[in-house]
């Protein structure tokens, strides 16, 4: 217990309080009967033609999680390199960065889903379509959806929520990889310490294969590399102005 304890105790306030607000509104979702359901309606982010679009969830999906392996996956890699990356870049800047890298995600990940919706919205009259996703927001609410195929798909593309703090996670990986290139990890399925700007790069290749290969995994790919390319204008930027102090490690 003291080990824990002290673990907790060195980890800086924002990484710890990001986690801790992940992990009481995925246990509030949990155990309190019915605010999944509200908490999922408001919070969670959708498409921006969706009739669930609030500007402000842009925010606040990056603190839902839909399941415990979700969150824990999530907050174990925020707690391992975030602590890090929060006492290099300050508090108030490492705040910045990772809502950036989360919202960042969420842009792109709208982007991407913008040309698929475009082609599966022009297999229907304007009308149509337009009725496809009103009605649709209903029956998903009813976790319903529609019979024929391709109504259905468009109706997912728009309405389906989008939670969980991946981008932003993956915007976190990404500046630890870039601060501490030569920083040995050790990952438990490989018998020898990978430095991490190689599991960075491992993790773009990876995330690109899944997102362009189309595996239908219910996984936002995109949301990861979006949070990792504004997370790498953003590090590149502050470089440039020498905000690291000698910080920057290679």
């Amino acid at each position: 217990m003291s080990f824990i304890s002290g673990f907790f105790q060195r980890i800086p306030p924002v990484t710890k309080n990001l986690a801790g607000i992940c992990f009481v509104v995925w246990a509030a979702m949990a155990l309190v009967p019915g605010i999944d359901r509200a908490l999922t309606r408001w919070c969670a982010m959708y498409y921006f033609t969706s009739p669930g679009y609030m500007p402000f969830q842009l925010i606040t999906y990056l603190f839902m999680h839909g399941s415990f392996t979700h969150l824990f996956f999530n907050m174990f890699a925020l707690l391992m390199f975030g602590g890090i990356v929060e006492r290099t870049l300050g508090s108030q800047r490492f705040l910045f960065y990772y809502l950036a890298c989360g919202v960042g995600a969420g842009l792109i990940q709208e982007g991407v889903s913008a040309i698929f919706i475009h082609k599966y919205t022009a297999m229907f009259p304007p009308e149509t379509a337009e009725e496809i996703i009103t009605r649709g927001w209903s029956l998903m609410q009813q976790h319903m959806t529609f019979t024929d195929p391709t109504a259905h798909v468009l109706n997912a593309l728009v309405n389906t929520p989008l939670v969980g703090a991946s981008g932003a996670v993956y915007g976190v990986l990404l500046a630890f990889g870039m601060l501490f290139p030569n920083q040995p990890i050790f990952i438990w399925f490989i018998p020898v310490p990978v430095k991490a700007k190689w599991l960075v790069v491992g993790y773009v290749v990876m995330e690109l294969a899944y997102g362009l290969g189309g595996v239908a995994d219910n996984v936002a790919h995109f949301a990861h590399l979006g949070g990792m390319l504004v997370g790498l204008v953003m590090i590149l930027y502050w470089k440039k102005k020498g905000t690291f102090n000698g910080h920057w490690m290679v």
